[in-house]
């Protein structure tokens, strides 16, 4: 009998440790950084409409022939 109450104490002192100490901060940091993330999106995306938006073409470097050769000297 007092066995008994003994692991269902200790069983419930488990239950609410694991509960209060790792579940609940982890939901918590997890809505925190989600908050984060879109309201940087939201930021983003803001600031892309101002500016008027990204322009396709002038972003991308272009792409060097393939008979460019760059020589390089070797060092022993």
């Amino acid at each position: 009998m007092i066995g008994r109450i003994l692991w269902i104490a200790l069983a419930s002192y488990f239950a609410y440790k694991v509960l209060f100490d790792l579940i609940i901060p982890v939901v918590g940091t997890t809505r925190k950084v989600r908050k984060a993330f879109q309201q940087a999106r939201e930021h983003q995306e803001a600031q892309s409409r101002t500016t008027g938006g990204p322009d396709p073409g002038q972003h991308h470097a272009p792409k060097p022939d393939a008979g460019d050769y760059i020589e390089f000297e070797e060092i022993h």
